[in-house]
């Protein structure tokens, strides 16, 4: 017998075996071939959201691959979802353990990469109840405001040239985080050190997207982090070492001597953080403060950003939901004051156009990853404990059997919705125990800064052609090429523009 012959009767023994013993175990289903020591490895692809929905449509909504040494379920229907965040919400608590997390994260401490237990909780209520509640979100309702009105006024200067929208939102949206944070306004002043500064700032926060987004084969396949460069890891510890520097600065800057008590003054967060540090230092301490303001800006500005400027992007190629979206608030509002963020009730429409973004260009078209921490049972089939867990929110947001003309913009499906939410199908800040706990302020800042851009200024596209739907890479799935438009003053708010700050 040749050695060809036995190389492939060992192969198809073992796939048979495999077979057996899978079918045995009552495992989710899987792709054959799983390639010794790198299993399904071989599949990915970016953008990796479209490359998993296309392999979970032709072998089911639920699968379970081999990332290297990781088992992964891939779920991508609303029914395994539910399961995964409802009944075995617990046992899916958990976070995998990988070199981002170790480094960034703080050796795993931190709010994102910290697995289900004491800390992670601890660290959750202070982020829910202490930071994003509704009350401290509403004591710092008039710097929204402020924000939203000098990105206004610098609009009309610049309504007779184009305009890169991102740039202005995401400079919003960031001045907005960092003065709700530490007080600091860092873009759109004429402060040149307090502009240096800001710049700083937008270079940590883009690169810790850059790296966040690098593949570390190490994670999938240990042997090669040993045998491999160090390259990830040493940029990884040099961003941490600039975060640190960085953010202990603003720590120091807002420490009050011992003894110091101020009256009546409205704390930014890490004043709050460091009250709490005088009663309970051993737990707050520099380093968890630092470590949860990284994650607060992290999670909380290029997505709200970017699902901004794909929303106009869409308004811009279909001016007839823009035109339907400007007669709401006319009616609603009128043109005596601005949108407010109590107005986005009575906004309907504009609620569903924000639903219909989402569901189209969310942001995070993967979910962040969860691990399991017992052996469990999805979709009636044998999850083992230490697998990690992809829900692919794109493929559902896009699953034809969920939605009528899925590819279509239509925000009228969402009539009669109330919130962002329709039960797994649409769940743009997740779910269960791990869901977003900045959802409260994404959906004011992204429902009052739309509503007042379309209150304020009628928006055409640069030319004929259709505004560019190409999405970008990245693990935040952005425009492929900065959006450009033209934006005039409405002539019913020529009166109250001219009354807005200038500064």
């Amino acid at each position: 017998m040749d050695l060809p012959y036995l190389c492939i009767s060992f192969i198809l023994l073992v796939a048979f075996t495999t077979h057996i013993r899978r079918k045995a175990s009552n495992l989710p289903p899987t792709v054959f071939p799983s390639i010794p020591i790198i299993g399904h490895l071989y599949l990915l692809k970016r953008p990796i959201h479209r490359t998993l929905a296309k392999v979970s449509a032709k072998y089911g909504p639920i699968l379970l691959l081999q990332f290297g040494c990781r088992r992964v379920l891939v779920v991508s229907s609303p029914s395994a979802t539910e399961e995964c965040f409802t009944k075995n919400d617990i046992i899916f608590a958990n976070r995998p353990t990988m070199l981002f997390g170790k480094i960034i994260g703080v050796n795993f401490t931190s709010l994102t990469w910290s697995s289900y237990g004491d800390n992670w909780r601890n660290l959750r209520r202070i982020a829910s109840i202490e930071i994003l509640s509704t009350h401290r979100l509403n004591e710092f309702h008039d710097i929204r405001v402020e924000e939203i009105k000098l990105l206004i006024r610098k609009l009309v200067s610049m309504s007779s040239s184009p305009v890169t929208l991102k740039l202005l939102l995401s400079e919003l949206t960031l001045n907005v985080m960092m003065r709700m944070i530490s007080g600091k306004r860092y873009f759109g002043g004429v402060d040149r050190e307090m502009e240096e500064e800001g710049k700083q700032f937008r270079r940590i926060l883009d690169e810790m997207f850059v790296l966040l987004d690098a593949t570390n084969i190490g994670d999938y396949l240990p042997i090669l982090s040993c045998l491999g460069e160090k390259s990830l890891e040493k940029r990884l510890i040099s961003l941490q070492e600039k975060s640190d520097v960085f953010f202990q600065g603003l720590i120091e800057q807002l420490r009050k001597p011992e003894g110091t008590k101020v009256v009546n003054k409205r704390k930014t967060m890490i004043e709050l953080l460091l009250s709490l540090q005088e009663s309970e230092p051993e737990y707050y301490t520099d380093a968890m403060i630092r470590s949860l303001v990284m994650v607060l800006l992290g999670a909380g500005s290029d997505t709200s950003t970017t699902t901004m400027e794909w929303a106009m992007s869409l308004l811009l190629n279909h001016p007839h939901i823009l035109n339907k979206a400007q007669a709401e608030i006319d009616r609603v509002i009128g043109n005596k004051r601005l949108v407010d963020e109590s107005d986005l009730p009575n906004l309907p429409y504009l609620r569903c156009i924000i639903n219909e973004t989402l569901r189209l260009y969310h942001a995070t078209p993967l979910l962040a990853l969860h691990e399991s921490s017992h052996d469990c049972v999805i979709s009636g089939y044998n999850v083992p404990r230490g697998t990690m867990l992809i829900v692919n929110q794109w493929a559902i947001h896009h699953d034809p059997k969920l939605w009528t003309d899925v590819e279509k913009f239509n925000p009228e499906r969402f009539y009669g919705l109330e919130g962002t939410r329709d039960g797994f199908k649409l769940m743009p800040f997740s779910s269960g125990r791990r869901g977003c706990p900045g959802e409260g302020l994404a959906v004011r800042m992204i429902g009052m800064t739309l509503g007042s851009i379309i209150q304020c200024f009628d928006w055409e596209r640069m030319s004929d052609e259709m505004v560019d739907m190409t999405e970008g890479p990245g693990i935040v799935m952005a425009k492929a090429s900065l959006l450009v438009a033209k934006c005039k003053p409405r002539l019913e708010m020529t009166n109250l523009l001219s009354m807005l700050p200038n500064k």
